[in-house]
């Protein structure tokens, strides 16, 4: 830094001026520094054109200011050592947790890898198990159709032994328990050729044998269960350990790249770090040399008056210049727009003897047949009285005969349509019993049916409604990410801009006092012996100046890495929603085009059910309504049948006597 020489009043100014810059620092947002900045820019303006006159006071303000920047120098060193420690310790921490995190995943990459070996293991012995059992349940089926078989071999009425004995020869192949069977079959046939004891003559053991292959039969199938009880267990095992193992991959693949995402930030971190490890070690070392350099430096002569004017006129055009560049929708506006507010962000007898003989016989007759026809109310023989009386000899004959016929006749007919009713009726009962219990059946299964659909359509409905909330949900969420996006990317491009800006402001700043030897890491200066030629304003006041700018500048670069950040993570909770939510949206889907599929097939099936229970229910009626008939021919009678047969029967004896009677003359 070069000697800079002001008023006392001036350098007293600029103390107070950095102190209330600090005070403000912590109590204004970011876009007030600005035109704080430009305003203190403005002043120095104007300042730089009255010290132009006050060029006298500047060897009492050297002697302060010498004082104050061997203070400054020394709080500025024992920061630096202090962030040096911060950085260290931070560095330090990274490469710990960099190291820790390796071995976590390098443990999860062996449990990730040793459970992929037991899903590969396990599927092997499962298909192993598999094969195993269709191998028995195949020697199991096999020993049930030979004892079926045997059993219906020997059930018979003449045991075709020989035969039994093939099919248990068989099964002794396989189960090797059956063998006494065999032998007691071959034995039982053996007595049977050779002939047994004529006491109680032979009695066979068919029967036993039966037995025996029966209890054979039941254990077989006790077995076959036991084996497919074993295989379902053996099958579901399988199953929840797959998917045990597959959660556990699963979860452990996610931690793992969690992890290596933990460990890729943490290295950038600590590259981040060590980069500013380094320039803080660097500034530090500057500062030392710096300090020394005041010290050494502090008699150092100052050069003519006449540059000193040439100076300040330079020195104020590069502060206007930099008030310039400050005003600017770059650094101001995007400070107003950025720095000031959080970023929130679903159906013919013969005539015989003579006249007078034959009337008296046919009153005879007529009489009989009356009393008979009183006595069995019958109006055929009543009839048969009174034609008897009135018609010829012959035509009396014929008549009785054509009578007997007519009742024989209706005998015959009457027999045959009692069997038609009894067989009628018998079947009607069977037809009416059957159908009255499939309509039924029907019924309850229609009901059962139209339940089953009302609360699939029900689940169809809301897993529809779901899947466009969903769909809604990242509708909406994708057009947030969108906006917020396009902000970041406006307030990202803004900051980078601004901070391009600033930095233009600053080189201006610094590069009229590097020209000066005025500043060394913005505010440090080399003495000069006092009355030295005039170098810049006094670095109070500089010095402040150049600290809001560079606050400025780092707000700037925090809303830039902060939004960075933001967007990022941001990003990367959109992509994990958006991801979830296809997902369930995915699995909605497929169960509500699993459970439309059934329902489909369920109203298909009602369908079918409710034409069934219309073509019973049609059927079943044409029952009834041939029962109504039925019950008018054959049931709803006055008279029985077998009165109506003994009633006939007396009516044609009668007739036959009349008849006999008759032929008699």
């Amino acid at each position: 830094m070069g000697v800079l020489f002001a008023p006392i009043i001036i350098a007293l100014l600029a103390l107070q001026g950095i102190a209330s810059v600090q005070a403000d620092r912590a109590q204004t947002s970011s876009n007030n520094a600005v035109q704080k900045v430009i305003q203190m820019l403005t002043d120095m303006v104007a300042k730089g054109n009255a010290e132009k006159q006050d060029e006298i006071k500047v060897f009492e303000d050297y002697e302060h200011w010498v004082h104050g920047q061997k203070r400054d120098t020394a709080y500025s060193i024992k920061k630096a050592k202090e962030q040096i420690e911060k950085l260290t310790a931070e560095i330090d921490k990274a490469e710990s947790d960099i190291k820790t995190l390796s071995g976590e995943i390098d443990e999860l990459d062996g449990e990730i890898g040793a459970w992929e070996a037991d899903q590969k293991a396990a599927t092997e012995l499962r298909e192993a198990q598999n094969a195993e059992f269709m191998k028995t349940e195949a020697d199991y089926q096999e020993s049930l159709d030979a004892l079926d078989r045997a059993i219906s071999v020997l059930s018979s009425t003449s045991a075709d032994v020989p035969q039994a004995s093939v099919l248990l020869q068989k099964l002794v192949e396989k189960v090797p328990m059956a063998t006494p069977v065999l032998a007691l079959l071959e034995s039982d046939e053996h007595e049977k050729l050779v002939g047994a004891p004529d006491v109680n003559a032979y009695e066979s053991q068919t029967g036993g044998l039966i037995e025996m292959l029966e209890k054979f039969k039941k254990k077989f199938k006790k077995e076959l269960q036991d084996v497919v009880k074993a295989e379902m267990n053996s099958a579901a095992a399988y199953d929840m350990a797959m998917l045990h193992l597959g959660d556990n991959i699963e979860s452990a693949s996610s931690n793992r790249n969690e992890k290596a995402e933990l460990r890729a930030s943490l290295s950038t971190q600590a590259a981040q770090a060590k980069a500013a490890l380094t320039d803080t070690q660097t500034g530090l070392a500057e500062d030392e040399k710096y300090l020394a350099d005041v010290k050494a430096t502090f008699l150092q002569k100052k050069g003519a008056f006449e540059e000193n004017q040439k100076t300040r006129t330079e020195e104020i055009q590069a502060l206007e210049k930099a008030v310039e560049i400050l005003s600017s929708g770059s650094v101001a506006g995007a400070a107003d727009k950025h720095l000031s507010f959080g970023q929130q962000k679903a159906v013919s007898l013969l005539e015989l003897g003579s006249a007078s003989e034959r009337n008296n016989l046919k009153m005879k007759v007529a009489m009989f047949l009356q009393s008979k026809a009183t006595s069995l109310s019958s109006k055929i023989l009543a009839l048969a009285a009174v034609q008897v009386s009135a018609n010829p000899f012959a035509k009396v004959i014929d008549m009785i005969k054509s009578l007997i016929a007519r009742l024989e006749e209706e005998a015959e007919a009457e027999a045959a349509h009692k069997a038609f009713c009894d067989e009628e009726l018998h079947k009607n009962k069977k037809t009416r019993d059957a159908k009255s219990s499939e309509v039924a059946v029907l019924k309850a299964k229609i009901e059962q049916l139209d339940a089953e659909i009302k609360e699939m359509a029900v689940d169809i409905a809301a897993l529809a409604k779901e899947q466009q909330e969903l769909t809604a949900a990242m509708t909406e969420a994708t057009e947030n990410r969108q906006k917020e996006k396009e902000e970041n990317k406006v307030t990202i491009a803004d900051a980078t801009e601004a901070l391009k800006a600033i930095d233009a402001a600053l080189a201006v700043l610094k590069d009229f006092y590097s020209k000066q030897g005025a500043f060394i890491q913005l505010r440090k200066a080399t003495q000069v012996p006092e009355m030295e030629s005039y170098k810049g304003m006094g670095s109070g006041t500089t010095t402040g100046v150049l600290g809001m700018i560079e606050v400025i500048s780092s707000d700037f670069a925090r809303l830039k890495l902060e939004t960075e950040s933001a967007e990022s993570q941001a990003q990367k909770e959109y992509d994990e929603f958006i991801k979830v939510s296809k997902a369930d949206r995915e699995a909605k889907h497929k169960e509500e085009f699993d459970k439309t599929m059934l329902k489909d097939k369920k109203e298909f099936d009602m369908d079918m059910a409710d034409k069934d229970r219309k073509a019973a229910q049609e059927e079943l009626d044409f029952a009834l309504d041939y029962y109504d008939k039925l019950k008018s021919q054959c049931i709803e009678v006055k008279v029985s049948y077998e009165e109506r047969v003994k009633m006939r029967q007396e009516e044609i004896d009668a007739l036959k006597k009349a008849y006999e009677i008759l032929s008699g003359m």
